[in-house]
């Protein structure tokens, strides 16, 4: 049995983690989580990852996915990614590594990861699938709502109302909105 770091069981305290509250990064990082095709993305790598040889065995494939991933969603360079994984257990967790027992990949391993998806332009195709799951995942029907300031509704060009837009006061400040059109967005 893997030995808990101090931070991963006062995680798992039953008392502590009944009540803790589940964080935005956390909530995005499960929903991340169900929506990606990992497997899928894996097969489109591994052609190109290197082999299991005589050297120092490769990190999962699924593993530096996740952190290439962690790395866009959060606009980190290597190096803050790497310190990022030991600081933060929720994105460690997510991208699987066990800090009592493993060690982060280095900031040399993740560049040299993102320059084989460069190569190999594997970047566009992984982003590419990706995007239209969760776009399909996530697709709702909503309305875009354009709010400006401005002091009354008879400022187009042909000094007549228009009639999309709504004038609402807030507090001693009157706002326009402007509803644009009903179409699929992500929320």
């Amino acid at each position: 049995m893997k030995q808990l770091t101090l931070a991963m069981a006062v995680d798992q305290c039953a008392g502590f983690g009944a009540q803790r509250k589940l964080r935005r990064r956390e909530a995005f990082l499960d929903e991340m989580n169900r929506l990606v095709p990992w497997a899928k993305l894996c097969v489109v790598v591994e052609p190109y990852y290197p082999k299991r040889g005589n050297g120092r065995p490769p990190i999962a494939i699924e593993r530096m996915l996740r952190i290439h991933f962690v790395q866009h969603w959060f606009n980190l360079a290597d190096l803050a990614c790497e310190e990022v994984l030991y600081d933060s257990l929720s994105l460690s967790r997510f991208v699987g590594i066990d800090l009592g027992s493993e060690t982060v990949p280095d900031a040399r391993t993740l560049l040299k990861f993102r320059h084989l998806l460069e190569e190999h332009k594997l970047g566009e195709r992984i982003f590419a699938e990706v995007g239209s799951g969760v776009a399909r995942a996530r697709l709702k029907s909503g309305t875009i709502v354009d709010a400006i300031g401005a002091p009354s509704l008879t400022k187009n060009r042909e000094k007549s109302r228009d009639p999309e837009m709504h004038q609402t006061r807030k507090g001693q400040q009157w706002c326009v909105s402007r509803t644009e059109r009903k179409l699929g967005m992500l929320y």
